[in-house]
């Protein structure tokens, strides 16, 4: 049997009997005739070649097992038709249809959890893609336009194209696992760490190749990991420095020490915001840079450290 094609106000008149209990309340609700209401029913099970509702025997309709049957895709369908309006005015009103937000690796992960959590709430309707990456690669995004917002760590090289402001920093700690030879010195000598092999965290981009933060020693081994060079260190394969968030459960722990290293016990690693000059701020990257900002500021974990950089 062929099957008509129902209309959005029908499936909208069907949802509204469902969700008030009769005809009248759904009438009520939509402003609208209870003839019309009624007549709507009737066409649309006509249409569908299905009884919807059991009107007899009782006051208020009672879905049948066609009506049950139809109603999760009925509200389905009304509440694409709702994402897509919604959609539709947002942009209209300047709201952006999807978001690429680049964060360094340095950034506190569990900040960037928080901040997302509540952007879903407010911008439900924007699509976000979100990258994580270590150095140059953060500036690299933007600048091909794969990310209209990037959360970088230290400037090493200036990109005429995008804007940068300052928002915050952590704290690199110096640390190496407790049998480690630096670790098991009680003074640490000028000139020692060069000694050592250090674990430096790469950068994968062509638009900084080449350009070290923070690397002392002349033996290296480089990775585009910090979870990786996390665990190397653990094992005792080389020093390195961390993000302080990242390695306060091993410091108590004992898994890892930190180094009194006397050219740079510990190091600031700042944070900017990067966005291309010729893109225009839109509410939800101005959003989700006033609440990084924010909840960087107030992370015990990202305290101003003292400068020896």
């Amino acid at each position: 049997m062929d099957v008509g094609q129902p209309t959005l106000d029908q499936l909208r008149l069907f949802l509204a009997v469902v969700d008030e209990g009769s005809f009248n309340a759904a009438a009520r609700k939509l402003g609208r005739a209870i003839s019309v209401v009624s007549y709507g029913i009737v066409t649309l099970e006509t249409q569908l070649g299905v009884t919807l509702f059991d009107r007899e025997g009782s006051k208020r309709p009672v879905l049948t097992p066609a009506g049950k049957a139809m109603l999760a895709q009925a509200r389905a369908v009304a509440d694409d038709v709702d994402a897509l309006i919604a959609g539709v005015r947002n942009f209209n009103q300047g709201l952006e249809a999807e978001l690429g937000l680049a964060i360094d690796v340095m950034f506190p992960t569990h900040l960037v959890a928080e901040v997302l959590r509540d952007f879903q709430q407010l911008f439900p309707t924007v699509q976000l893609r979100l990258f994580v990456e270590a150095l140059g690669a953060i500036a690299a995004m933007v600048v091909d336009g794969r990310a209209e917002l990037g959360i970088s760590g230290p400037e090493l090289v200036a990109i005429p194209d995008l804007e940068r402001e300052a928002i915050g920093q952590v704290e690199l700690v110096p640390v190496a696992a407790p049998d480690h030879p630096l670790a098991r010195m009680e003074t640490i000598p000028p000139g020692e760490a060069r000694k050592h092999r250090q674990l430096v965290l790469t950068d994968r981009s062509q638009l900084t190749h080449g350009q070290d933060f923070s690397v002392l020693s002349a033996s290296t081994w480089r990775l585009g990991d910090l979870g990786a060079r996390h665990a190397l260190m653990r094992e005792g394969i080389g020093w390195g420095n961390m993000p302080r968030h990242l390695i306060d459960a091993d410091l108590a722990a004992g898994r890892l020490k930190r180094l009194a290293l006397p050219e740079a016990p510990n190091v600031a690693y700042r944070f900017h915001a990067l966005w291309r000059r010729d893109c225009p701020i839109g509410p939800a990257r101005a959003w989700v840079l006033d609440a990084l900002r924010a909840r960087l500021a107030r992370c015990p974990d990202a305290t101003s450290p003292r400068q020896t950089d």
